[in-house]
């Protein structure tokens, strides 16, 4: 079993090493309270500031294992403006990644009942891996030289049609591809694009229940399609229970909770069914909302996204 366990470990950071910026963005269970993180095109589209963060910690009980720590701050800056501020904190073994974005929206309305966002990121990432933090030694050239602050710029841009019930959303979190050749690690070093499409609904049950279904589509290059699907129940304007699937990775469950119109409290635990199975009993998050509403907006029912 420790040999099994150290040559998983020992996949997960030749992955790193190869593809050096190439391991694929942060994913989130809640990605429905967290939708900047995907798409810049949702700065401001709430209609007043919010600030949202997210704790992720992943296959716990699996040492090495992603652990992600989120920040974004959005509002709307006039009429057709918004302005967002993404910060994260990614770790996995021996890698630690950060993450700060700015992001540009601009909104124009299609229809009685709908409008579309213009979205754009600019930014940039620190990587920093430290070989003696990991758990797997060899006299592989690979695992003798650390990274340190090396920095790639980011460039995104993204599309996002909402109304009060409904959102659609297609995004590039980052174009650029920075690829080099590193002599010590005998490898080709790149950046993968990874496309975004996501969406949801919200449908009336009840006059005190609510129904919403959400997808999230994601496209790397060189990498399975992944598909995250939920379903989510609002009840009285403040519980929140739901599930979700994510292809061949894991079934989650959902919860949230309304604390006061401006807090809102949300948890998932995601049940891993991949191989990974074997040394992990899962992954938790928590997010945290607060919404700088005005007294009109505060008596308009909770959004869900």
């Amino acid at each position: 079993m420790i040999k099994t366990y150290n040559q998983i470990i020992a996949i997960l950071m030749l992955l790193m090493v190869n593809s050096f910026y190439g391991q694929q963005d942060p994913q989130y269970t809640q990605y429905m309270y967290n939708t900047m993180s995907v798409n810049s095109a949702y700065a401001g589209s709430a209609g007043h500031m919010t600030i949202t963060g997210l704790y992720r910690t992943q296959w716990v009980g699996f040492d090495g294992a992603p652990n992600t720590q989120s920040l974004t701050i959005d509002s709307p800056v006039g009429k057709n403006v918004g302005l967002g501020l993404s910060i994260v904190n990614d770790e996995i073994g021996p890698s630690k990644e950060q993450y700060i974005d700015a992001n540009f929206s601009y909104t124009i309305k299609t229809s009685e009942t709908y409008k579309l966002s213009f979205g754009v990121k600019g930014g940039g990432r620190v990587l920093n891996t430290d070989w003696s933090k990991g758990s797997y030694r060899d006299n592989d050239i690979q695992f003798q030289q650390n990274i340190q602050n090396d920095f790639l710029p980011v460039i995104g841009a993204g599309l996002f049609l909402h109304s009060e019930k409904s959102y659609f959303g297609l995004s590039v979190p980052n174009f650029l591809t920075d690829k080099s050749y590193d002599d010590v690690q005998e490898a080709f070093a790149d950046e993968r694009i990874h496309i975004y499409l996501i969406g949801g609904w919200v449908f009336d049950i009840s006059y005190n229940t609510k129904f919403k279904p959400a997808f999230l589509l994601k496209s790397v290059s060189g990498a399975p399609i992944t598909v995250d699907l939920s379903a989510n129940f609002m009840f009285f304007e403040k519980l929140t229970l739901g599930a979700s699937y994510r292809t061949s990775d894991s079934f989650s469950g959902v919860a949230g909770f309304q604390i006061t119109p401006q807090f809102f409290l949300g948890y998932s635990y995601d049940y891993t069914i991949s191989d990974l199975q074997k040394y992990s009993s899962g992954s938790h998050e928590i997010v945290l909302r607060f919404e700088l509403k005005s007294k009109e907006q505060a008596l308009k029912s909770p959004r869900f996204f």
